[in-house]
């Protein structure tokens, strides 16, 4: 079993419900403080966060549909590293992968890296709407970007979310020169351990709490 510290050292603890207020946003703050976990995932509008101590803020950019023009996306990144995001996770036009379009997938990441400046970059490829093969050539096109992760999920798309199959073969064409973020309807210690044992080197929760007190 993975140790409860492991486990918060990896987490970014998500709040991305569209109906989410500043109290709840507060209130994930302070949560994620109790629980020690690395980081908090928000919506870009609300940043900036008024005290997030040693937490990393990440928020989410082309989120959760990733049908946005490509400019709109960097404008959107720039915004958000100027309200004080240290990671952006982006999500990738997905009918481009689907419709074999990695050059301008490929294109579309980089101008979000670019804009993002010194923030690290997640892309969001939502594996499971994907195939395996596209799976693979998302993950390279988004490391050519410049990209520091591949994630796995937005934990809205009717396809469903994470999958320890996806981690794996993300894990595979990336190996060590990214990270790996497992994010969607991941609600158990046992479905985290499971990811982490796939080669997934980062969580994207909502339900922290549940899982580090099974730890």
């Amino acid at each position: 079993m993975t140790s409860r510290t492991d486990v918060a050292n990896i987490i970014d603890h998500t709040l991305l419900k569209p109906e989410a207020t500043p109290a709840d946003v507060d209130a994930l703050v302070a949560e994620a403080k109790e629980l020690g976990v690395l980081a908090i995932c928000v919506s870009p509008s609300m940043l900036p966060i008024t005290d997030p101590g040693e937490l990393v803020v990440a928020t989410v950019v082309g989120f959760p549909s990733g049908q946005v023009r490509p400019e709109i996306k960097a404008a959107e990144a720039a915004q958000a590293v100027a309200d004080g995001a240290a990671e952006v996770d982006m999500v990738i036009n997905i009918g481009q992968a689907v419709a074999g379009d990695f050059d301008g997938l490929e294109a579309e990441v980089r101008g979000v890296v670019e804009a993002s400046g010194d923030a690290l970059v997640k892309v969001i490829i939502e594996s499971a709407a994907l195939t395996d093969e596209q799976i693979v050539e998302a993950c390279r096109r988004s490391e050519a970007a410049g990209a520091g992760f591949v994630k796995t999920s937005t934990g809205f798309h009717p396809a469903g979310g994470a999958s320890a199959h996806a981690v794996s073969l993300m894990r595979e064409t990336v190996g060590d020169r990214l990270g790996v973020k497992a994010s969607g309807g991941i609600r158990t210690a046992e479905a985290a351990e499971e990811m982490i044992a796939a080669g997934a080197s980062r969580l994207g929760l909502s339900g922290s709490r549940s899982i580090l007190d099974s730890l």
